[in-house]
């Protein structure tokens, strides 16, 4: 059995896995595993992976062959700091709690580019379809949630190889007046050094809301202010946007698709991402409408003199919420 986990800064999905002979019996992942038992957990509530782990396996012995972390932070020497949540993550400690088995911590976005891979076409959304068919291209992994993970795929003429990053980190570059205005608003917000993830981020959409209501000039409904003083703001911005009931909140979530498509775009010309674009994370999902609305992808497109490669590559979002778990488990069976 393998145990694969996906640690994000505000959730952990574990899950545990069959190794099957027979594909046609297991849809789960890349016809290899079939799921036992999957559970989430909200990182809030334990001090470390190690007490998700406890709560998950419990006392009942599960004889285990391998297990696979894609985390969200950088992994160096297989140890990880999670970059929005106090926790460190060590393979050897993880090990040691599993009965000295074998333990692979990836990037989160290494899982998630390696998860997509596996994943039905009936996973994706495609916003952009692919041109000239480049097999074994290299694909370009972008993915807003909770921060913002950025990844490559290239093919090291055997199989493909997810190459971690936090790019997600880099400095936000502005594109338009409206975006200039926005980086000074955020400065005083963050300091002088504001990264895509201060915009591409679930945190993100609420700040982008607050920049636009307070130049814009226009009160905040007293319906709108219960709402978000009730709940979580950004979820109620992008709610509010999608119904499209208050125009300050759509151009929000606008201008969010729009700096998305900007980002994605910069990633695959930063890979020669000649094999697409996969949006991925858990914010493309459910803003799917504003993802379509045109916004991303004239912005996507808009690379000047490379403005006719960008449009001719294929880009999706990836509908499944478990690619990073796919993925964690994925580089477990590759490695045995």
């Amino acid at each position: 059995m393998i145990l694969a986990g996906d640690t994000g800064g505000t959730k952990t999905v574990l899950a545990l896995y069959d190794l099957v002979d027979d594909a046609a019996e297991s849809p789960e992942v890349d016809g290899e595993l079939r799921l036992v038992r999957e559970q989430v957990f909200a990182c809030a509530d334990y001090t470390s992976l190690e007490a998700v782990l406890d709560a998950f396996l419990g006392s009942e012995p599960v004889e285990l062959e391998g297990a696979g972390f894609g985390v969200a932070g950088p992994v160096v020497d297989q140890r990880a700091k999670i970059t929005n949540l106090p926790w460190l993550i060590d393979a050897r400690s993880l090990s040691k709690r599993l009965g000295g088995i074998s333990v692979t911590l990836l990037n989160d976005l290494q899982a998630t580019a390696l998860g997509t891979l596996v994943l039905p076409a009936s996973g994706f959304c495609v916003l952009q379809a692919q041109g000239k068919p480049a097999p074994n291209g290299t694909i370009a992994v972008i993915a807003p949630g909770t921060g913002l993970g950025e990844a490559t795929l290239y093919h090291d003429g055997t199989r493909y190889v997810a190459l971690p990053s936090e790019g997600g980190h880099a400095d936000f570059a502005p594109g338009t007046d409206e975006e200039i205005e926005l980086l000074r608003f955020l400065r005083k917000l963050h300091g002088n050094h504001v990264s895509y993830e201060r915009v591409l981020s679930g945190a993100g959409i609420g700040d982008i809301y607050s920049f636009l209501r307070q130049t814009g000039g226009v009160p905040e409904p007293a319906w709108l202010a219960k709402e978000i003083a009730a709940g979580d703001r950004n979820a109620v911005v992008s709610t509010v946007a999608l119904a499209k009931t208050d125009p300050t909140a759509t151009r929000a979530l606008e201008m969010f698709a729009e700096m998305l498509g900007a980002e994605a775009g910069n990633l695959a010309l930063r890979g020669l991402a000649t094999g697409g674009v996969v949006i991925g994370g858990g914010i493309p999902p459910k803003i799917l409408p504003a993802l379509q609305a045109g916004g991303f992808l004239a912005r996507f497109n808009d690379k000047g003199r490379f403005s006719t490669w960008a449009r001719a590559l294929g880009v999706r979002v990836a509908l499944e919420p478990r690619a990073a778990l796919y993925g964690a488990a994925h580089a477990v069976v590759t490695s045995r």
